[in-house]
Formats: structure tokens, sequence, C-alpha cells
């Protein structure tokens, strides 16, 4: 007879050593043998773990004549059970084996956590979704999977109450709801809400919830209603003078620049999306849509007012309130590790001053002394927050700064290059309009994203009318592969363009 394995794979702080505690303890309390050990690992976010369970009837062990020999770390081909608290680390699991077709049920969360290569790609670096399940539910005996981070948040609990509940629901272990249930209650931590998400969760998992997941049906969003006239006016600027086909990104993209700037800063974004509206091969409004899209995100490039603006919102506190679980008479402190450089610093300030500390000797020297360590500024305390809320209020003189009469000139070159470009290739527009995607972020990021650009824009300059449209999606592509730009020189040298 052999050994019940169970392989949990969590993330940090999401109770998969709870979860493989409950399941010891719920074996070793109805006369199990039972051995846990943990494979702690940096695979992605705050590191995932995955902790091993292996159970064995003490009754089998007595007629065998001696304690049974359990295994410390699972081996592929050879795991009953995988319990996954996100959707990749159920893919983590199948891609080292730990599911197979004829033995594994996989029990998983269908939520996403994105991991650090999928957050710091310098495109969109995030892996399907759709896809991901399909091929897990490939691999696995038996597959049951619903969004259980959001189960979780329901009942006011945590996601292993919910994994531990869909366990049980499932009926893959012999043991009954009870003493899954009196297994939770010997903890006496959490008892009430972990048994609410365990309800719940066993529930689901006994009606069957091992086929695909719902779809979210889209809803269309309310036309908005400003009260404000200069901000009314805005709205039915965008909503007469448009076609009705790209009015969803003007009118974001004239929230967010209201927000980001003023209402004239959102006036101007109208003024350039009229220019885009009056080419030739708008037909299908695909060109109005991509550039109405990319030029609000350029127009609302992150400077070090925009990043202290949004750190300092109250929805944000909120957000991170909730994250946190912040329950009534707890106090939270929120530390921001930041290390502004002496050119964002100058960026900042009115053109004339920047550029004087730019060019300065002692001056330039004593505020790189006084940043070159970086600060840690607690948001949470008056001091910290006054601190950001002055920096956020630079935005003032955002347009007479020299970081914005960078911006704006390449906006304008770009803009005038896609206008040029839609009289003889609308196609070819539409993948200029793309590369808006290039430039992104602040810093160092932000630098190496105007490094490419610029590479991807002297080679449409060389090629010129020859230039295909896929040509240009595969440098754009090339330069969004890595952040170093090796993959973009051999695009450019494969098309002869270097």
């Amino acid at each position: 007879m052999s050994p019940i394995k169970i392989a949990i794979l969590a993330m940090g702080g999401e109770g998969g050593g709870v979860l493989a505690d409950w399941i010891v303890d719920m074996g070793e309390a109805n006369g199990y043998v039972a051995q846990t050990t943990s494979v702690p690992g940096v695979a992605q976010r705050t590191g995932a773990t995955i902790y091993y369970v292996e159970l064995y009837p003490a009754a089998q062990a007595e007629a065998d004549g001696g304690l049974p020999v359990l295994a410390l770390m699972p081996l592929p081909g050879d795991v009953d059970v995988v319990l996954a608290s996100e959707l990749m680390e159920a893919g983590r699991a199948v891609q080292r084996g730990l599911v197979t077709r004829d033995r594994t049920t996989l029990i998983a969360s269908t939520h996403r956590v994105f991991s650090i290569a999928e957050k710091s790609a310098l495109g969109d670096g995030r892996v399907d979704s759709d896809q991901l399940l399909a091929h897990t539910a490939k691999a696995a005996k038996r597959f049951i999977r619903f969004d259980m981070a959001q189960a979780a948040e329901a009942s006011g609990s945590v996601i292993s109450a919910v994994l531990f509940g869909t366990l049980a629901g499932s009926g893959v272990l012999p043991f009954s709801r009870a003493q899954f249930e009196a297994t939770i209650e010997r903890g006496g931590v959490g008892v009430k809400p972990s048994l609410k998400a365990f309800g719940a969760a066993f529930a689901r998992a006994q009606g069957g919830d091992d086929g695909e997941p719902a779809k979210d049906v889209p809803i269309a969003a309310p036309a908005p209603q400003p009260r404000h006239p200069a901000v009314r006016a805005l709205v039915e600027r965008a909503q007469h003078d448009f076609p009705v086909q790209a009015q969803d990104f003007l009118l974001e993209g004239v929230r967010r620049l209201i927000d980001y700037q003023d209402p004239a800063y959102a006036s101007l974004y109208l003024d350039r999306m009229a220019a885009i509206a009056a080419l030739p091969g708008n037909d299908d409004h695909r060109l109005l849509r991509e550039t109405a899209r990319h030029l609000a995100l350029w127009m609302s490039y992150e400077d070090t007012a925009r990043v202290a603006a949004l750190k300092t919102r109250a929805t944000r506190f909120e957000r991170v309130r909730g994250e946190a679980r912040v329950q009534p008479g707890q106090v939270l402190a929120i530390n921001e590790y930041m290390h502004p450089r002496l050119q964002e610093i100058c960026e900042t300030l009115p053109g004339g001053i920047g550029r004087w500390l730019m060019n300065s000797t002692m001056p330039k020297k004593l505020v790189e002394r006084f940043t070159q360590h970086g600060r840690v500024i607690q948001t949470s305390s008056l001091r910290g927050y006054l601190m950001l809320r002055m920096v956020a209020a630079c935005k003032r003189w955002r347009l007479s700064t020299m970081r914005y009469a960078e911006e704006n000139r390449r906006i304008e070159e770009w803009l005038q290059r896609i206008a040029a470009t839609a009289q003889r290739n609308p196609e070819l527009a539409v993948e200029l309009a793309q590369c808006q995607r290039l430039v992104k972020g602040y810093s160092d990021t932000h630098e190496r994203g105007i490094r490419n650009y610029d590479t991807v824009m002297r080679a449409v300059e060389r090629a010129g009318t020859a230039l295909a449209p896929a040509t240009l999606r595969e440098l754009r592509d090339a330069a969004l592969a890595d952040e170093h730009g090796h993959k973009l020189q051999a695009a450019l040298a494969q098309h002869a363009l270097a």
C-alpha cells in the first residue's frame, strides 16, 4: 500500500504552511501517520514554496510490522493531490511533472498574481490565462478550479481555508467533512471566518465546479455626467466631434489628463486627436483608436509630481488597508523607498532653475550627495505625507519644465510622422501609433524605453516608403522583448536597417 501524497504550491503569506499543518493534524487525529516538509523557493513574488505531505494508515503500518518510510519531497509522476494557491503555481506544478493524467487531482485558484518576469517585461509580458488553464486541464486527471482569492475575500478569511474546503469537497481524501472542520476548530485561530470560507468552498466543489470558470460579462460604463462646466464641455466635444467607435478611449483620455494636469491640457489632447480624425484611412477608426489610447498615455508621462500624487491618494491608502486586512484599532505604516536622481529633480523644477542646477558645479554636487543613498519616506505619517504632497503640488509648473519640453517635442514629432505616413500607408501609421508602447515608466526604465524608441524611429526614417507594417511590428516587438536592446539590434541587422 502506498502513502497518500499531497503537494501544496503557495506563495509567501498565503498560509501554505497552515494548510499543510491542517492536513497533518487531521491525519494524525484520525489514525494516520503523517509527515510534512517544505521546500522554499524564490521563483516569483515573495517566494513560492512547495509543502509536501504524506499520509499512511497507522493500522496498516502496525500490520506491516513497523513505521513507514515517508518521502521528504514530491517526485514527478508520483503525486495524488496538488493544491495551488494561484493559476501560475498550477502551471509550475504541471511543468515540474507533479500533475499526471492517470493519477493527480489538481485543485487550483484561477486568479492571477503576476510573476516578476511578467511584471518586469517592457511590453505585455502576461501569460495567457486561458491557454494556461487549457494546458493544465489536459495534464490532470481531475481539475477543480475557481477564483479562490475572491471566495476568501468574500468570507473574510484566507485562501488556505478555501483550498482546505475544496479539498474536502473533492472527496479525494478518506476523511469526512466533520473531520475537516474539527481540524480547523482545533487550530483555535480565526476559526469562524475559516469555517465560513471552508463551507463555501466545500459546497462549490460538491456542486461540480471543476469545469471552465464562468466568464465575466462586460457591463457598459455609464456616460459621464460631469458638473464642472469646463469638464462637461470636454465630454460633449468628445461625444459630438468624434465617431462613437473611438469615444471610449477619448473619454478615458480626457478623464486621465484632467486628473494629470487640468481641463486645458485635456483640451490640447482633443485638439491633437481632431487632426488625427481628419486623416485618410480612418474608415475603420483603428488609427483613431490606437492614437487616442497611446497619446493619452504619453501626455500623462510619469514624473516625480505624478508619482508623488499617486502615492498620497486616499484611494491608495484604502486599497493598501484592504490588502493588509487592517482591523479596527490597528495602525498601518506605509514606507516608500525612493531614490530620485539629479536629473529627475531638475526635470521637476521650472525649466530655468532645472537647467541651471543641471549645469552647475557645487549645487549639483550637493544635491547628488544628498540623494545618492535614497530615502525611506513614511507616507502614513504627517511629515512624510506632507513631503510628498509638496512634490505633487509641483504639477502646477509642469508645462514649464525641461521634461515637458522634451516630451512635448517627441509627441509632436510622433504625431507628425503618423500624419505623414497615413497619407500613403494607413496600416503602417497604426503601427507607428503603437510604437508609443516603447516609452513608459520613469528613471532608468524610461531612459531605456526612449533609447529603443529613438532607435526604431531612426530605422523608420532609413527605410522610408519601403518599410512594411509587419517589419515595423517586428522591430517594436523585438524592442519590447529585452531591456538591453540586443534583440532589437539583431532584428535591425536582419532587415539591413542597423
